[in-house]
């Protein structure tokens, strides 16, 4: 009974949000305000978020490519170049200086800070209405893409109200009633009758309701342009970056972030009132929370290329704002001295896989030699008899940490011993307080300030395009 009186509510602050936002009202009337679309009212927003990303993580990927590639990341590149403005952000939430990502998303989402682990819903249990709802009941297209389940906090955080981000199962539900255009991502697990407690067949729920439903790479090419889409492609969240670039049947079946990006803007600018989309590099928290330092700069150039995808768009729309930062910092990882940090850096461009798959690949009954070698062909060097077996120790009693440690394997451990051979290292393995950066470019930039508070960008976003606030 709480169950369907909580979606019932959630309904009515959907229905809530079209009365405060009548289509007349908003900048994307072209009847009305055409003369706002010539590149000082935005049209569009696309909003990129490298969830979990500390600044030694912007850091050593654009150090990753300069040394490996001769060239700055595309987030740096519009520092050098001028065309990106640049802040500081105050990441706390209502009730905690160090936010999760549900608060985080949500002070954007919604407009005000709420306590950790739910979305858009305040202390005292009434609703902020997300912002994803506001656009599109102001007649543009909306949509989230992310590497991690569609479900997941911060897509949730720009589209429904809840008072529990783990309700991933009712969140699915949620998207289907609130029809939003574009919606890619893992989390499988969530809508298949398979995997839900509740055995609903949500995705044939979702064909029957009008959507396309991809599961496939090529599903999501050549889904009907004329439907919304749900296009989900893994059981939970997607692989990492470094592990999908170096395995075929991956590249096959599950898109790129860059990949998904593109086909997101295709679809949404149809709208002739423009479109906002969320897009996350979810992965990059997940590599943080796992100290997996393959995982996580890899996941953050992924997340580079498509802030490219962004760009290029936007520079030949002249009417679409970017906004490029992250929730929060995670881990606080960094390159620490010594008299051969470079050579040892450069090493992090021969990585194969990451140590997500390194680890989830040994057995405790692997010889030390296995692990070596398991190891010297993931990252491309070679750990020591004693350490191998420091790693394999962990596996009599498994005891790791970390958020997203399903089977407690060692990964603090096994990061501090790549850290001998890297010289980078980490502070943590959970999230952090640091105020974070901030970037926009396009029109309604210049309602960036040096520094803000994240709830500050959700009345930001609806003063860029000329929504009406409430």
């Amino acid at each position: 009974m709480e169950r369907r009186k909580f979606l019932q509510q959630s309904s009515l602050a959907a229905l809530a949000s079209s009365v405060f936002f009548p289509v007349g009202l908003t900048a994307g009337n072209k009847k009305n305000n055409e003369e706002k679309w010539d590149g000082t009212t935005a049209r569009n927003i696309i909003f990129l978020v490298s969830d979990g990303m500390s600044i030694g993580t912007l850091s050593m990927a654009n150090m990753l490519l300069q040394r490996k590639e001769g060239r700055s990341s595309n987030w740096i590149r519009l520092y050098e170049e001028g065309k990106g403005k640049r802040g500081l952000m105050d990441t706390a939430s209502a009730d905690n200086l160090v936010t999760d990502s549900a608060a985080g998303s949500s002070s954007w989402g919604g407009g005000k800070r709420v306590p950790n682990g739910m979305l858009n819903v305040n202390a005292d249990g009434s609703f902020n209405t997300p912002i994803l709802q506001k656009f599109k009941a102001a007649g543009k297209a909306t949509g989230c893409v992310t590497s991690v389940p569609i479900t997941h906090a911060t897509p949730a955080g720009f589209c429904v109200n809840n008072a529990n981000r783990n309700s991933q199962p009712e969140i699915a539900e949620q998207y289907l009633a609130l029809r939003f255009d574009v919606m890619m991502g893992g989390g499988v697990d969530y809508f298949s009758a398979e995997t839900r407690s509740d055995k609903q067949h949500l995705f044939q729920k979702y064909t029957d309701s009008g959507f396309v439903v991809a599961r496939h790479k090529q599903e999501m090419l050549q889904a009907n342009i004329e439907k919304p889409l749900m296009a989900v492609f893994h059981g939970d969240a997607l692989p990492y970056s470094l592990d999908h670039l170096h395995t075929p049947s991956l590249q096959t079946t599950v898109p790129t972030l860059a990949e998904m990006t593109k086909v997101a803007i295709e679809r949404l600018n149809r709208n002739k009132k423009g479109f906002v989309l969320q897009v996350e590099g979810g992965k990059v928290d997940w590599g943080a929370h796992s100290n997996d330092l393959g995982a996580l700069i890899y996941d953050q150039v992924a997340f580079d290329e498509a802030i490219q995808v962004a760009v290029d768009f936007a520079e030949k729309d002249k009417n679409t704002l970017i906004i490029i930062t992250t929730d929060h910092g995670n881990a606080n990882p960094g390159i620490f001295g010594g008299s051969t940090m470079n050579k040892k850096f450069d090493a992090i461009q021969h990585f194969k896989h990451t140590n997500d798959w390194i680890l989830n690949g040994i057995e405790k009954d692997f010889s030390t030699s296995q692990v070596r070698e398991r190891i010297d062909a993931a990252l491309g060097f070679t750990i020591t008899p004693k350490e191998a077996q420091s790693v394999l120790d962990h596996y009599v009693k498994l005891d790791g940490e970390g958020l997203y440690n399903k089977y407690r394997l060692p990964f603090k451990e096994f990061a501090e011993i790549i850290a001998n051979y890297t010289n980078v290292s980490w502070a943590s393995m959970d999230h952090s307080s640091d105020h974070v950066e901030l970037a926009m470019m396009g029109p309604g930039s210049d309602l960036l300030k040096p520094f803000m508070k994240n709830y500050e960008l959700h009345n930001l976003m609806l003063e860029a395009t000329g929504v009406k606030k409430v």
